[in-house]
């Protein structure tokens, strides 16, 4: 595991293995941003001119390694280009790209604008997430090992790192849990997950199996995962705190692996679906990192989790299925699965009368067609409700959009012979009428607001920033902000 402090001591005699240092360019070079004198001296007024023979100008997403030659007591620099004007986001993505690219190295000390309590936990947090290494299956000794200690240098104090490690560490359950295959995680195995590592942060945790769920009318989750040979389950985790004055709940989209049913998916869009427990895993990673920093403010989480798979057991197009809620609903596509165990999941939650209802899923391949694979979209009954998640995810660093719930397209969701259809028969604004479908459960007067995270979940490319191939955690920062937002107002 990968530790972070926060030092104050002259950079040039860190005591370490490499050196990361962000440049800004100038009229003479690029230049440190912070520690400048203490380098250039060190460097015999020489490090600038010695990053220009390396093509490196300090513009944004630059790195460059330098070997020393004792100017330091590190033996390696590393250069970061931090562009005009970072924000805090932007050195996160600094932080976490520089210590990437040091894999294999035992140490690293960071020098970037650490000045406020905001840039310090920046730079240690993006340092924290871009430490991260999935390693579980490898045996060849293929891939380099992460970065173990790290010293941001900083005089804030020493909470701003704990901070900073809560929140990486929760964010790294979920990309584990996104990482990990289909065969060593389905429902219960994950529901085990959840009871440990909930237990563990104190959470109160109850799971409903697949007879609880029968007996309690969860159509949609039955549904979903009666083709499979491993069964569903209804994970909830509950945070209490004496002080609160406002509770929260969250419910995530957990398919353990979609192969869209009987409406089979293509191979080509079935080898990631893994990654189709990004939501529920979201819930949990936040439910835990509020848990660990004792936010005054009450957490509800319910994970609706369920593996759909094709069978001879499997639901078909056109049954019809009752959800928790009482409403029925036709399945005309066996691939829009996700809104059916949520809507059991939106309907549970609303009994705990929360101040709001945030669901998260990987929910619609419309979502990355709209928005790409990096912005996640956001739609709420509630115009206050989106701003504030969108604020939450903005200030998280984690891309998001509003978007609108069209009343318009609310007629494709009718059905001849239920109370609605899960797929409206036009592709054309399919994420938002995925919205419309959910909105169908939330109860009168329950404010509530839905992410759909599809691309952001599971980054297909090559690394970037904090950012690695493969699970990403995504929108986990987003859902604690969004209680510390709740336990100010």
């Amino acid at each position: 595991m990968t530790t972070v402090r926060l030092n104050s001591a002259d950079p040039v005699s860190f005591d370490t293995d490499a050196l990361i240092v962000g440049f800004r360019s100038g009229p003479d070079g690029p230049r440190p941003v912070t520690g400048d004198e203490s380098l250039e001296t060190a460097f015999g007024g020489k490090l600038a001119a010695s990053l220009e023979t390396v093509a490196f100008t300090g513009k944004t997403g630059e790195l460059a390694k330098l070997p020393t030659f004792g100017a330091t007591a590190a033996p390696l620099l590393v250069a970061v280009g931090l562009g005009d004007s970072p924000d805090t986001d932007g050195l996160r993505r600094a932080a976490g790209a520089a210590v990437r690219s040091l894999a294999g190295t035992a140490r690293a000390a960071l020098v970037l604008p650490a000045g406020d309590p905001d840039e310090a936990e920046a730079v240690a947090l993006g340092a924290l997430l871009g430490a991260y290494a999935f390693s579980r299956y490898r045996t060849d000794g293929g891939q380099k090992p992460p970065v173990s200690e790290l010293t941001v240098v900083s005089g804030q104090p020493e909470g701003v790192a704990e901070r900073a490690s809560v929140l990486a560490e929760s964010v790294a359950l979920v990309r584990d849990l996104v990482n990990t295959p289909p065969s060593d995680l389905w429902p219960a195995k994950f529901a085990e997950i959840a009871e440990q590592s909930g237990g563990k942060a104190g959470l109160s945790v109850e799971v409903l199996d697949e007879k609880a769920l029968k007996d309690g009318g969860y159509g949609g989750l039955i549904g979903v995962g009666q083709g499979s040979a491993n069964p569903p389950r209804l994970v909830r985790l509950s945070y209490k705190h004496p002080e609160a004055g406002k509770t929260l709940a969250f419910v995530g989209k957990g398919i353990t692996f979609d192969s869209g049913g009987l409406s089979l998916k293509p191979s080509a869009s079935m080898d990631w679906m893994k990654s189709d427990m990004g939501g529920a895993g979201a819930v949990l990673g936040a439910l835990i990192g509020i848990a660990r920093l004792g936010l005054p403010v009450n957490a509800i989480g319910y994970l609706c989790l369920a593996e759909n798979l094709p069978s001879g057991t499997a639901q078909r197009p056109s049954d019809v299925i009752h959800s928790y809620s009482g409403k029925t609903v036709e399945v005309l596509d066996t691939d829009a699965e996700g809104r059916l165990v949520l809507m059991d999941g939106i309907a549970r939650a609303a009994e705990d009368e929360p101040d709001v209802i945030v669901d998260v899923a990987t929910l619609t391949g419309a979502q990355i067609v709209a928005l790409g694979w990096r912005t996640a979209g956001v739609m709420a009954n509630d115009d206050a409700v989106r701003e504030l998640v969108l604020d939450a995810a903005k200030a998280a660093g984690e891309g998001a959009w509003g978007m609108p719930l069209p009343e318009e397209l609310r007629k494709g969701l009718d059905s001849p012979i239920a109370d609605l259809a899960n797929l409206q028969p036009e592709r054309w604004g399919s994420m938002l009428a995925a919205g419309l479908f959910l909105k169908e459960f939330v109860p009168e007067g329950v404010r509530w607001a839905h992410i759909d995270m599809a691309g952001p979940a599971f980054n297909k490319g090559e690394p970037y920033g904090y950012i690695p191939k493969g699970g990403t955690g995504a929108i986990t920062r987003t859902l604690i902000g969004l209680a510390e937002r709740h336990a100010s107002i």
